[in-house]
Order: C-alpha cells, then sequence, then structure tokens
C-alpha cells in the first residue's frame, strides 16, 4: 500500500479505499489535519 507523510502532524498515513478515486489529491491524514493546514499562519 502506499503511503505519505501529512504536512500538519507529520504522521505516515496509508491508502484506504476511501481514497481510491481521488488519492493523488489526499495530501492530510484526517479531516482535522485538513482544516487545521493554516495552523500559525496568519490568513
Amino acid at each position: 500500500m502506499p503511503t505519505k507523510i501529512c504536512p500538519v502532524c507529520q504522521r505516515s498515513f496509508s491508502w484506504r479505499k476511501k481514497w481510491e478515486k481521488n488519492w493523488g489529491e489526499v495530501n492530510y491524514c484526517s479531516e482535522r489535519c485538513r482544516r487545521n493546514k493554516h495552523h500559525g499562519k496568519s490568513h
């Protein structure tokens, strides 16, 4: 299974069936990390 590193929490996460169609667009391990992608930066 392919894995990626989450840019927010720096954990590796694996391919999941729910990402089958859009694995190329998945960058975050969870919704929480996706929402926190701007954490610490001003908008």
